[in-house]
C-alpha cells in the first residue's frame, strides 16, 4: 500500500513530467514514473491526475493554470470548454462544459477564489456552483459572461 509520502513524490513527478513532455496516455505516465523508480498503476495515475486538476486536451494532458487572482484571467484558458451557464434558483448556477472538461473548469473556478462562489461540484460535463445569494449569483453570471465574451473576441 502506498504511503502519503510516496503519493506526494509520485504527484510531484507527474507534474514535472507533464511540464517537460507531451503525454497523451496514462500508460506513458506509468512507464515514465516506473523508469524513475516510482510505483505507479493506471488506477493510481487516474486518481493523481484527477486530484491534481489535470485535463486531457487534444495535445495531451496539461496541468491547471496557476491562480491569477480575481480578475478573470485564470478562467480565460477554460473559456473554450464552457458551453452554457444557467441559473437554477437563487443560489445555484449550472455550467455545462465540453465532455470531460468540467473538473478542470471547476478547479480553475475554485482557485480564482471569487467571493461570489461558496462552493462547486463537478461531474464530467456539468458544474454546480453555489452562491451566497441572488445578488452574488447575478454578479457571478456577469463575470463569467464577460470572461467568455473577452475570449470570444480575441
Amino acid at each position: 500500500m502506498p504511503t502519503p509520502a510516496n503519493q506526494q513524490r509520485r504527484r510531484r513527478a507527474i507534474a514535472e513530467l507533464l511540464q517537460s513532455h507531451v503525454i497523451r496516455r496514462q500508460s506513458e505516465l506509468v512507464r515514465l514514473l516506473r523508469a524513475r523508480g516510482l510505483e505507479a498503476t493506471q488506477s493510481s495515475i487516474s486518481r493523481d491526475l484527477r486530484d491534481l486538476g489535470v485535463a486531457k486536451r487534444t495535445a495531451g494532458y496539461s496541468l491547471p493554470e496557476p491562480d491569477r487572482g480575481s480578475n478573470g484571467d485564470a478562467l480565460r484558458p477554460m473559456a473554450e470548454f464552457v458551453r452554457d451557464i444557467r441559473v437554477a434558483g437563487p443560489n445555484l448556477l449550472v455550467i455545462s462544459t465540453a465532455i470531460g472538461a468540467a473538473q478542470r473548469v471547476c478547479v480553475t473556478l475554485d482557485r480564482a477564489r471569487w467571493p461570489e462562489v461558496v462552493g462547486t461540484i463537478s461531474g464530467d460535463d456539468t458544474i454546480f456552483v453555489a452562491t451566497p445569494g441572488a445578488g452574488a449569483q447575478r454578479r457571478l453570471v456577469a463575470r463569467l459572461q464577460e470572461t467568455l465574451r473577452r475570449v470570444a473576441i480575441q
